[in-house]
């Protein structure tokens, strides 16, 4: 019998109906989990429950809960085979790419999960995305930090929230899904992470500043200089394409420049969620780069800011997290050529 740890932060899974909304309400959920009879099914591993404090809507998740969801891992990580956390959808794939990064040589499953309907509704998602991702977490083939949503298991770092109300709410354009559940689980075993060697680390992230720059059509880069300061270490560029800017009548590059100088890694990813970045294949693109800007490739935004907290986290020098950025460290990109 497998031993899972189901750990609840919040969301809309465990939401009640309020006068002003649905509102996550301490203690409530672990009752309703135990009232549950499927949960009780001999064919389910054996499971603990734990609750955050406080238990957050997940648009208030940040770095402070990503340390204290880590810290909760790396501290039972002996005592259970694998991890559920319940959590809520809007920044679910943050928090998986997150933990993807903090927690080194993951040698078992941790499975992010939630729904778009609270279980307190008739027709809640949440009971089958809670009940397989318990049998994935109890599975020896997943190592690594996943995100599982409407029959899909996804690599946790190759997410990103696709629908507000669809109950797929995920997507991962640029990598497989992990597993696809219909009348049986189907792994894609190639698509899987290996068992990692060593022990467990927990990396727990530092506050950093760090910013996202989405590039529009008429964008005016010049209100955006004030903020390329000596504080800010790190910002992800959302460009067209594989990397293209407008010409802005040449502002954006001495900006560039600028926070190049100041120390900040400005790292470029695509708006277009398939594809990757390729700075010089166009000639707006190749500016980027003589700029001090790195590819991003087919990095999510998400999986970016989470990949810049945990490098600067770790102290590394700016060149450092430069040639890191563009590697591939926990399966959250592709490299070309």
């Amino acid at each position: 019998m497998k031993n899972i740890l189901i750990l609840y932060t919040g969301g809309t899974i465990g939401m009640v109906p309020t006068e002003n909304g649905y509102s996550p309400r301490a203690g409530y959920f672990r009752g309703a989990l135990e009232a549950l009879p499927e949960l009780r099914h001999p064919r389910l591993p054996h499971w603990d429950f734990l609750e955050t404090d406080p238990i957050l809507d997940s648009s208030n998740i940040a770095v402070e809960e990503w340390n204290k969801i880590g810290a909760v891992i790396a501290a039972n990580y002996e005592r259970y085979d694998g991890f559920v956390v319940m959590h809520g959808t809007d920044t679910m794939a943050y928090t998986a790419s997150a933990l993807s990064f903090m927690l080194e040589n993951l040698g078992k499953p941790v499975v992010l999960t939630g729904s778009q309907i609270p279980l307190c509704e008739i027709r809640s998602d949440g009971r089958d995305n809670l009940i397989t991702s318990l049998l994935i977490a109890a599975d020896e083939r997943v190592h690594e930090v996943c995100l599982y949503f409407g029959g899909k298991l996804l690599r946790g770092n190759r997410a990103t929230k696709y629908s507000a109300d669809g109950m797929m709410a995920f997507a991962s354009p640029n990598y497989p899904a992990l597993a696809e559940a219909g009348i049986a689980i189907r792994y894609l075993d190639s698509a899987l992470l290996p068992r990692p060697g060593g022990k467990l680390r927990l990396q727990r992230l530092e506050n950093i500043p760090i910013g996202v720059l989405k590039v529009f059509p008429g964008i005016q880069f010049e209100l955006f200089e004030s903020i390329m300061t000596e504080t800010l270490r790190g910002i992800v560029l959302e460009t067209f394409g594989a990397g293209n800017i407008p010409a802005g009548h040449g502002a954006l590059l001495p900006i560039i420049e600028k926070a190049f100088r100041n120390g900040t890694v400005v790292t470029v990813c695509s708006q277009c969620p398939q594809g990757t970045v390729s700075l010089g294949a166009y000639e707006v693109s190749g500016a980027l780069k003589r700029a001090g800007a790195i590819s991003g490739h087919d990095l999510t935004t998400e999986a970016a800011v989470a990949k810049l907290y945990y490098l600067f986290s770790r102290g590394l020098t700016r060149d450092q997290i430069k040639a890191s950025m563009e590697l591939d460290l926990r399966g959250e990109l592709t490299v070309h050529g």
